[in-house]
């Protein structure tokens, strides 16, 4: 039975690929989704797929993360983000026998309160705008040293009176070698469809594509030294990371620029973070990345700035794994977040 299962999740899964496959840079809806979810995705260069620990929230990154090791964890997390933009989620998660584990998320942006105003500038009432997504994930490993898992998300969105609905799903894998210290990981993030746009136009309603991305990660620690290092590579579905018109011409392998002046080897590093963490215990870690296309992207002329680079720290204190992250997204603009897990064990609950 979960051989038929497993097969018919990546049949549909496969199916629906090419339809994702081609997509732009920026040109689709739900963006909200690759925010980073907590404070350690925050200061590892905004997601990683590969890094297996006690950390519940790396399952919103890749469902083949969660492990028995989340059994009655919780995990909270809220993000102070620009111009008073504010992000955060919410998870918990629990094993049945040894092989399934299940956990419940939701992730949101609240965009804050804005005044209304008609074609004549007369004051409107005022709205909000916002964005949800229930994370429903499942996953469960195949032997001693490779899982897989899946994560199903409704998502709901509110601009106003303007509203969309849609059903995003991720599948992942992981491989993880406890003797070598090391682990990897590939997840097929959003895959899905817009069921309801913001609007109608002459030829119904209007849908756009998701944030589809194929992302793939490594992690090694060294033995004998308290460092850890990630390289994720993401958007492998597309070489173009450029926000360039759809009417310029594509690049070809015989060119050494893209379209817009960008290297092959610039183009090449968009694609890639690199982190490192310092875990001289269970109990602490410290942590630092650099977003290459953060930083080429975010970056202006004449200022010097740390745009692409982000850190952050965690610490054990008492039951409660409390973490911190600093982002800084563009000159002069740092987004914090912060995060706090526990086992409710911990509290005989």
């Amino acid at each position: 039975m979960n051989l038929m299962i497993k097969r018919y999740f990546f049949t549909i899964l496969l199916a629906a690929l090419p339809y994702f496959l081609f997509s732009q840079a920026g040109s689709s809806i739900y963006q909200f989704l690759d925010l980073p979810i907590s404070s350690r995705l925050a200061a590892l260069g905004g997601t990683n797929v590969s890094l297996r620990d006690n950390d519940i929230n790396f399952a919103f990154q890749n469902p083949a993360l969660l492990t028995s090791d989340a059994h009655n964890m919780i995990g909270l997390n809220m993000a102070n983000y620009l111009s008073d933009v504010k992000f955060g989620s919410a998870v918990y998660a629990r094993t049945f026998g040894c092989d399934n584990s299940f956990a419940i998320g939701m992730q949101y942006v609240d965009y804050g309160s804005f005044m209304g105003y008609n074609e004549i500038n007369d004051s409107t009432a005022a709205f909000g705008a916002k964005d949800y997504a229930l994370n429903l994930i499942y996953s469960r490993p195949i032997n001693e040293k490779i899982s897989v898992g899946a994560t199903l998300k409704p998502i709901y969105s509110a601009f106003e009176n303007y509203t969309s609905f849609g059903l995003a799903m991720d599948a992942g894998v992981n491989y993880n070698d406890s003797a070598s210290l090391f682990s990897a990981g590939l997840v097929f993030r959003n895959v899905g469809k817009q069921l309801k746009g913001y609007y109608s136009d002459e030829d119904g309603q209007h849908l756009e594509p998701l944030p589809f991305n194929i992302q793939l990660g490594i992690t090694k620690k060294f033995l004998h030294a308290p460092l850890r290092f990630s390289f994720t590579l993401h958007n492998l579905q597309h070489w173009d990371l450029s926000y360039r018109s759809t009417n310029q011409p594509a690049q070809t392998l015989g060119e050494t620029t893209s379209s817009n002046g960008i290297s092959k080897i610039d183009m090449a590093f968009r694609h890639a973070i690199i982190a490192m963490e310092f875990v001289p215990s269970k109990k602490f870690y410290l942590s630092a990345a650099y977003n290459h296309r953060r930083h080429k992207e975010m970056s202006m002329p004449g200022f010097k700035s740390m745009v692409g680079f982000s850190f952050g720290g965690g610490i054990k204190v008492s039951k409660f794994q409390v973490g911190f992250g600093m982002t800084q997204f563009q000159v002069g603009n740092y987004a914090y977040q912060f995060s706090i897990s526990t086992l409710l064990n911990e509290f005989r609950l």
